[in-house]
């Protein structure tokens, strides 16, 4: 290893709550407009766990294993009028877990945080991870 590199390593740290967040940011940026407008409310938020209450609400034992969570109602599912005190759509992505997913596979950080929330605003669109999963066939 040469020495630039191992300097470049040395001062090197773990992408930041808020690092993930413009990752999360500059892929939103890159869809496409009518998709970004039916987005309009939807709220992202990078913590770096899923809480102990969602992980055993979902059968999760692993923090590790939950990398983004959509809450809320789907598009298909909204009331025609907006109900007060209503929580609005939100994503969650999970910084920990997202960066071990990252190390260990070929794709770069920014393809993983991309593909992690789209799959959510999938949900917020009303599709089941198996529409997903049938797109992304489909798509090949």
């Amino acid at each position: 290893m040469t020495e630039a590199r191992t300097a470049t390593l040395a001062a090197a740290r773990a992408p930041t709550a808020a690092d993930i967040d413009a990752l999360a940011r500059a892929a939103f940026a890159q869809l496409p407009a009518t998709f970004r407008r039916l987005c309009e409310g939807l709220v992202v938020q990078v913590v770096d766990f899923a809480d102990d209450e969602t992980l055993e609400e979902m059968g999760i034992e692993s923090e590790f294993d939950l990398l983004g969570l959509f809450r809320g109602r789907g598009l298909p599912h909204r009331p025609a009028v907006d109900e007060t005190g209503a929580l609005p759509n939100m994503i969650w992505l999970y910084r920990r877990p997202l960066l071990d997913f990252w190390c260990e596979g070929e794709d770069t950080l920014g393809a993983v945080v991309a593909h992690v929330l789209v799959h959510e605003i999938g949900h917020h669109f009303g599709l089941s991870d198996d529409d997903m999963a049938a797109i992304e066939t489909a798509a090949g």
